[in-house]
C-alpha cells in the first residue's frame, strides 16, 4: 500500500459551476458507478421508524459510486467526517446524520438504496449514514449521500449525487493530498484512543493526597483538546485511579475530584466543550501494577481518557 494519502475528488457542477473536493484518507480505488439520467433517489431524511425510512423523492441527473479503501485502524467516523466537513464548508445543509442503530439497523440499510456486493459492503452494526442539500429548500442546487462501512481492515464509500437538470453532474479522479485532521494522525493521545479506546494522561501531576492539578503545561492535554475540537461528535470520559492506601470510598472521592480537575483544565485552558467530557472516579479498583511497592502505587495513582460512543 502507498504511504500516504489519496484524495476522492468530487467535481460537481451545478449550476454555479463550481467545483466540489472531498477527500478520502489511503489509498481509495472506485469500485462500481451508475448514471441515470434522469434519475429518481428516495434520499433518506430521517431514522427508520414506523415501518418505513422518511424520505425526499429528488430528481435529476443521478450519480452512484461505490469506493473501496484501506482502512488499518480507521473508523467510520474517521473516514467521514473530513467528508462531512467539505460538503459544509461548501454550503451544503445536513438534512440526517446517524450511525448503525441510531439509524435503524437492519431495517434502514435495507430501505434505503445500497450498491450490490461485492462492490459494496455494509457491517449492520457498524455503518454511518449522512444526507445532504445544497442550496435551501425549493431552490436546491444538488443533494448528496454519504454511506460509510466497513468490514475487517477495508472501508466502503458509497457516494450518490442527484444534480439538478442542465447540470453536467459529478466526476471523480484520485489525487494526491493531507486531508485527515491533526487529531486522526499517529499523535499518541490519538492513536490510543483510536486504537484501544483509552490513554493514560501520563505527564499529570497532583499533590500528595489533593485533587489539584498540577500548573503543567501538559503535553497529554494539548493534545486531547486537539483530538476533541476536531470532532465536536467525540467524546471522552476523564477516569481517575488511586493506589490501594486507605479505605475505597475516599479514593474514589479523591479520584473523581482529580478527574474533575482535568476537565475544568480542559475546558478552562483548552477551550474543549464541555458537553464532550464526563468525569468519573475508580478509586484503587482497576490498578495497572502491584500496590506493594512504591513504584506499582505511583504507577496508579492516574487519570485517564476513555472514549465513549459517540451515537
Amino acid at each position: 500500500m502507498r504511504a500516504r494519502l489519496t484524495a476522492l475528488v468530487l467535481c460537481l457542477w451545478p449550476l454555479a459551476g463550481q467545483a466540489l473536493d472531498l477527500s478520502l484518507p489511503t489509498s481509495a480505488t472506485l469500485s462500481a458507478e451508475v448514471i441515470e439520467d434522469p434519475g429518481s433517489y428516495q434520499l433518506p431524511i430521517g431514522p427508520f421508524e414506523e415501518a418505513k425510512v422518511p424520505s425526499l423523492e429528488v430528481e435529476g441527473r443521478l450519480v452512484q459510486q461505490a469506493w473501496r479503501l484501506e482502512a488499518q485502524s480507521l473508523t467510520t467516523l474517521q473516514i467521514l467526517t473530513p467528508l462531512r466537513d467539505q460538503l459544509r464548508q461548501d454550503g451544503y445543509e445536513t438534512l440526517l446524520d446517524c450511525s448503525g442503530r441510531e439509524c435503524g439497523g437492519f431495517d434502514f440499510r435495507f430501505a434505503t438504496r445500497v450498491m450490490p456486493a461485492p462492490d459494496m459492503f455494509v457491517d449492520l452494526l457498524d455503518y454511518r449514514f449522512m444526507s445532504l442539500r445544497q442550496g435551501g429548500e425549493g431552490g436546491s442546487t444538488g443533494y448528496v449521500s454519504l454511506l460509510v462501512s466497513r468490514i475487517g481492515v477495508t472501508a466502503y464509500v458509497q457516494v450518490i449525487y442527484v444534480a439538478p437538470a442542465g447540470s453536467a453532474g459529478v466526476s471523480v479522479t484520485a489525487d494526491a493530498r493531507e486531508s485527515l485532521p491533526r487529531a486522526f494522525t499517529a499523535q499518541p493521545v490519538a492513536k490510543s484512543l483510536l486504537e484501544q479506546g483509552h490513554v493514560i494522561l501520563s505527564d499529570l501531576n497532583f499533590q500528595s493526597g489533593s485533587s489539584d492539578l498540577g500548573e503543567g503545561p501538559f503535553q497529554s492535554l494539548v493534545d486531547l483538546a486537539a483530538f476533541l475540537k476536531a470532532d465536536a461528535n467525540l467524546r471522552v470520559a476523564l477516569v481517575g485511579h488511586t493506589d490501594a492506601v486507605g479505605a475505597l470510598d475516599p479514593n474514589i472521592s479523591l479520584s473523581k475530584r482529580r478527574a474533575r480537575s482535568v476537565l475544568e483544565r480542559l475546558v478552562g485552558a483548552h477551550d474543549v466543550p464541555r458537553a464532550q467530557l464526563d468525569a468519573e472516579g475508580m478509586g484503587y479498583l482497576a490498578p495497572i501494577a502491584p500496590n506493594l511497592n512504591k513504584a506499582g502505587r505511583e504507577a496508579n495513582r492516574r487519570v485517564e481518557a476513555v472514549l465513549l460512543n459517540s451515537e
